[in-house]
């Protein structure tokens, strides 16, 4: 490490394991960083002999005291189906408020590669929120080309080091299908969200233990993937029902498919809970609220939202990278 040339930022911020924004930060004293950290890097950059340039010190010093909370493109306006991104901004915004910050909410084009930067570099904001999907990799790769702080509700890139909060989804796959077992029913259809995504294959392997546990196993015909909006629900339900007429359970991977699902199966002539038991997951506001009620894998959204917002207020002032598992809890009400 000695025999290593130190001549900017990105160096001092390499050796200490931290941020280039908290090597800034520790450099010009900011309070936002713990003393500890700014011992370390301080110790770094005197042993190297480096000083912060007159422009980066004033640079470093701009705070906007405001995050931006990304949504998808599409979200042009919001309605009931988007109630999971407004129950997350709700903790967020609450999250950012006890810790002193403003938040922004910013709709981004996945194609748009430049939106970041123009954020960072104009000192609008400190920091970003994520809610996209971390297989829709283009506000991920901005973000790290531009070593801006930033946390993602969903699962890390292989090989990337950022923050991230997760919920554990394999243990809520289970949990529902294990009830559903638990009431007597034996061909339970699985309502996936995308293909793919870490999340739904998690609670789909939850689903197949469950099965498999008690020697059911898995009927590929009872297994459809869409995503998580009522139209996808309806849908999915609706060819379930056409092609396994004797479906008794169904495990769906978002409140709002659920719902929708209860609509397709009342359509039909069935009834919930008595002919087909219905889970749904997230525990939205509505589950409680729905005919019948809706039982459902409680996630905590607005506790995941402050635990997002204090996650990245701590990156901001330390630069330690922190990836969180939040836990799940089976909410038991009429559906099933």
């Amino acid at each position: 490490m000695s025999g290593e040339q130190v001549r900017s930022i990105s160096d001092i911020a390499r050796l200490a394991g931290v941020s280039k924004s908290t090597v800034s930060r520790a450099l010009n004293d900011s309070s936002l960083v713990a003393e500890e950290t700014k011992e370390h890097i301080r110790s770094i950059a005197r042993k190297h002999r480096f000083q912060i340039s007159v422009p980066a010190r004033q640079l470093s010093m701009q705070q906007s005291r405001t995050i931006a909370f990304v949504t998808h493109a599409y979200h042009k306006c919001f309605s009931w189906v988007d109630l999971f991104g407004l129950e997350l901004l709700g903790g967020v915004t609450q999250g950012l408020y006890e810790n002193g910050y403003d938040t922004l909410i910013l709709h981004v084009d996945p194609k748009d590669t430049t939106w970041a930067r123009k954020y960072i570099d104009t000192g609008r904001v400190d920091g970003f929120i994520l809610q996209t999907s971390t297989r829709k990799q283009t506000h991920l790769k901005a973000l790290l080309q531009m070593e801006a702080p930033f946390i993602v509700w969903g699962f890390p890139l292989q090989g990337q080091s950022f923050c991230s909060i997760i919920g554990d989804d394999r243990t809520g796959g289970q949990l529902a299908t294990d009830h559903l077992i638990g009431i007597g029913r034996k061909h339970i259809a699985f309502i996936g969200g995308s293909r793919g995504e870490p999340e739904v294959e998690r609670r789909y392997a939850g689903y197949q233990a469950a099965l498999e546990s008690c020697g059911y196993g898995v009927d590929p015909q009872l297994v459809e993937y869409g995503d998580y909006s009522d139209t996808a629900g309806a849908a999915l339900m609706d060819k379930l029902l056409s092609v396994h007429p004797d479906i008794d359970g169904v495990f769906a991977n978002s409140d709002v498919m659920a719902v929708a699902a209860m609509d397709v199966i009342r359509k039909a002539g069935k009834r919930v809970p008595e002919d087909i038991a219905v889970i749904g997951y997230d525990d939205l506001s509505i589950a409680a609220h729905t005919h019948p009620p809706l039982t459902t894998v409680r996630q905590n959204i607005p506790e995941v939202g402050r635990l997002l917002a204090q996650n990245l207020v701590e990156y901001l002032k330390t630069g330690l990278v922190t990836n969180m598992t939040v836990p799940v809890a089976l909410v038991v009400r009429d559906s099933a």
